[in-house]
C-alpha cells in the first residue's frame, strides 16, 4: 500500500452515519476486521472523511467509480442526504497523452440540428474554421460519427486542425481508419472505462460532460463538480468539459471556476488538460467568459449555436 491512502471527504447526514458509509463501501459487514476494511479518520459536523485502503494504487475507473462515488450506501433508505466533495486520488492513473493546449483556442460544433449530409458537414466545418478561427471542429454529442462524415470534414479543413469525432455507441476502429485526428465520447453515458480505451488510440481525447449533471445536481446522493472534473483528466481526457458562466448553465461561477483548476492544477503528476468552456458561448460574450474564468491559458472557447 501507499503512504498516502485514498481519501474521500463526504456532507454526510446524518453523521453518525459515516462508520455505516465506510463499512458498506468496503467490508460490507460490520464486525469484519481487514486490512481493505474503509476507516472514518476525521468528523467535524457533517463533514466526514473516510480512507479507503482497498483503493490505494486503483487505476480501474469502475473500481474508483463503485467505491467513492456509487454503491449500496446511495440505496439505503436509513441515509438522509450525502454529497462526495473531494478525493485524494491513487497513483497510477495516466492523464491526458497530449495535455492542455497552450493560451486561448476556439473549438466548433457541427449542429445535428443543421441536419447535414456528410459533404455538407464538411463544407460546414471548413467556413467554422475560416469564420471563428477554430482550432478543433466537433461533432455533437448528440451526432455519432460515421466514417464517410469523417472524410468529408477532414478533407474540407485544415491537417493543424482537431476534428473530434464522436465514438459513443460507434466502431471507434473505423473512425480512426477513415482518418479522425481527434476522439470525442459521452464518458459518463457510455461508462468511465471508456476514456482509458480510447486513450489507446494514440489520439486526443474530448470528454464531453452529458450525463454528469444527474451526479453534482443529483438532490440527497450527490457528488461535487470538481471531483468528476477531476477524475475526467486523471483518467485520460485531454480536454475536460467544465459548462460556463452563462445562465443557460447549472453550473455556479465558482463551480465553473474549481472544475477549470481541476482540468489544471498539480494532479497525480500528470499532465494539465484543456479546460472546455461551453454552453451559452459565442464571440459576443467571449471576453466576459475569459474574464470570469480567471485565465487565459489552457482554456477552450466551444462555440455551439452562436457560431452560426
Amino acid at each position: 500500500m501507499h503512504d498516502t491512502p485514498v481519501r474521500a471527504v463526504f456532507d454526510l447526514r446524518p453523521a453518525e452515519w459515516a462508520n455505516t458509509l465506510a463499512v458498506l463501501q468496503s467490508v460490507s459487514l460490520a464486525d469484519v476486521q481487514s486490512p481493505v476494511r474503509a476507516q472514518v479518520v476525521d468528523a467535524d459536523g457533517t463533514r466526514v472523511t473516510i480512507d479507503f485502503p482497498a483503493l490505494d494504487g486503483e487505476t480501474s475507473a469502475e473500481a474508483l467509480l463503485t467505491m467513492c462515488i456509487a454503491g449500496e450506501w446511495a440505496d439505503r433508505g436509513d441515509l438522509e442526504s450525502c454529497r462526495l466533495l473531494s478525493v485524494d486520488w491513487p497513483d497510477g492513473l495516466p492523464g491526458p497523452r497530449f495535455g492542455a493546449l497552450a493560451g486561448v483556442g476556439v473549438g466548433a460544433i457541427i449542429k445535428p440540428a443543421l441536419g447535414l449530409s456528410d459533404a455538407e458537414a464538411g463544407r460546414v466545418a471548413g467556413e467554422l474554421v475560416a469564420r471563428t478561427g477554430a482550432r478543433l471542429v466537433k461533432d455533437d454529442e448528440l451526432q455519432r460519427s460515421s466514417p464517410e462524415r469523417v472524410r468529408a470534414v477532414r478533407a474540407a479543413i485544415p491537417d493543424d486542425v482537431l476534428y473530434v469525432a464522436n465514438v459513443t455507441g460507434a466502431d471507434a476502429d473505423a473512425i480512426v481508419d477513415a482518418g479522425a485526428n481527434a476522439l470525442m465520447v459521452n464518458a459518463f453515458i457510455a461508462g468511465l472505462g471508456s476514456i482509458a480505451r480510447l486513450r489507446e488510440y494514440g489520439l486526443p481525447v474530448f470528454v464531453h460532460r452529458v450525463g454528469w449533471s444527474f451526479m453534482p445536481r443529483g438532490g440527497p446522493v450527490s457528488v461535487a463538480p470538481r471531483v468528476l472534473a477531476e477524475l475526467t483528466r486523471l483518467l485520460g481526457a485531454d480536454f475536460v468539459q467544465v459548462g460556463s458562466f452563462s445562465p443557460r448553465m447549472f453550473d455556479t461561477d465558482d463551480e465553473v471556476r474549481e472544475q477549470i483548476a481541476a482540468a489544471h492544477d498539480e494532479l497525480q503528476g500528470v499532465k494539465r488538460a484543456t479546460a472546455v468552456i461551453g454552453g451559452g458561448v459565442g464571440p459576443a460574450n467571449a471576453d466576459e467568459t475569459l474574464e470570469r474564468a480567471g485565465t487565459r491559458d489552457g482554456v477552450m472557447l466551444l462555440y455551439g449555436s452562436a457560431a452560426y
